[in-house]
């Protein structure tokens, strides 16, 4: 018998009369985190028997502008990063990191 780990990410939205986020909570206790405040939450998800990525956008009605666009760079970056990992397609990703040097330029993200 093989012994299975397990592992849970929760996450907790309140939301306001209209449905709109107000408040986002998550945890993960193998990570030691537990309810701890995010202004936003970008997840996706593979569906393989269909074929395509599910996607859960969210965003508190109280996250800054200014910091939505860095929050945006940062994840290009990190998806660039996760596409070199998960297919060894260095040029490709090269070029995705050449754009989000351009996004950030454009966005006047740069120090």
């Amino acid at each position: 018998m093989s012994n299975k780990n397990t592992s849970e990410i929760k996450f907790l939205i309140e939301l306001d009369e209209n449905r709109v986020p107000e408040k986002l909570m998550w945890s993960a206790k193998d990570g030691g985190v537990e309810q701890e405040e995010a202004k936003a939450i970008m997840l996706s998800i593979w569906d393989s028997k269909a074929k395509e990525s599910m996607r859960i956008d969210l965003w508190t009605k109280d996250m800054p502008v200014d910091e939505m666009k860095i929050f945006f760079h940062q994840t290009l970056v990190a998806m660039s990063e996760t596409f070199k990992r998960a297919t060894d397609d260095e040029k490709m990703a090269d070029t995705m990191k050449d754009f989000c040097d351009y996004f950030a330029e454009k966005l006047d993200l740069t120090k």
